[in-house]
């Protein structure tokens, strides 16, 4: 299945709307760096027919999520799938109140803090905090996406959910990693569970990128919504007993902070 359309096919649930799934599909196949878009990569992404992706790229146009360049005759996202974003952004109340705790934190340990939610099979970050002073902090964008199977942060999160709504998710990322990958992913996933069961946070030491380390903790709110919260950086700078014993717990105060609200 491809990576543009959801995890959940159209066909599992007869409340969803066909068209509306589809033309969201659409819009998910732009990934950071895709500038331009024609139907028929947007075609091959979502795994739909051309004609069908044509259909969906007019109607987008028109309704100012895509906008089309008569030059390239491709596509590029418009102004509207900003709005959307920034009114979601802008309704987190939590934003506001965890910035300065992750500025604070970001700056303690010359790393980065990030606040991240759930997308299908990834992690969308909400916000991200570097340090002041720390010209080689890792840096990410709001909005860009990282992996749940093998992030700190992906990890976290599986440990806030439910047990059936883990075991539902886990049981999705299975599906989605080739079968010679799996074992490596499940022991990720399985020693995530154990560290945060013992020490409250979870690790990813390379797992992500090589040479980057980070810490994450989930952070559950009063609706029961998981987001997760993680600090990472070059692992030459946060080793991992650094993280256990010193970042972790100050996660973990963050969380439990924010978890208030």
């Amino acid at each position: 299945m491809s990576d543009a359309n959801k995890t959940t096919t159209e066909g599992n649930d007869r409340q969803i709307v066909t068209a509306l799934a589809r033309g969201l599909s659409v819009l998910r196949c732009f990934r950071q760096g895709d500038r331009f878009l024609g139907n028929q990569e947007i075609a091959e992404r979502a795994g739909l027919p051309k004609a069908t992706v044509s259909r969906l790229t007019h109607t987008l146009t028109v309704l100012g999520y895509l906008n089309h360049s008569k030059r390239f005759n491709q596509y590029s996202l418009g102004p509207a799938v900003l709005s959307l974003g920034h009114s979601m952004r802008g309704n987190m109340d939590i934003l506001k109140s965890a910035l300065p705790m992750m500025q604070e934190l970001a700056d303690y340990a010359e790393a980065s803090v990030s606040l991240a939610a759930r997308d299908d099979l990834h992690m969308v970050y909400l916000e991200n905090c570097v340090a002041s002073a720390n010209m080689i902090t890792l840096r990410i964008d709001v909005g860009a996406r990282t992996r749940i199977a093998n992030t700190a942060m992906g990890r976290a999160l599986l440990c806030g959910l439910p047990a059936e709504e883990r075991a539902e998710l886990v049981a999705m990322i299975r599906q989605s990693i080739p079968k010679g990958e799996w074992r490596q992913i499940k022991a990720g996933i399985d020693q995530g569970a154990i560290d945060y069961q013992e020490k409250g946070f979870c690790f990813s030491l390379g797992d992500w990128r090589e040479n980057v380390n980070s810490i994450a903790v989930p952070l559950i709110q009063a609706d029961r919504t998981v987001l997760a919260i993680n600090c990472g950086g070059p692992s030459w700078q946060l080793s991992a007993e650094k993280l256990e014993k010193d970042i972790g717990p100050r996660l973990v105060e963050i969380s439990r902070s924010l978890a208030t609200l």
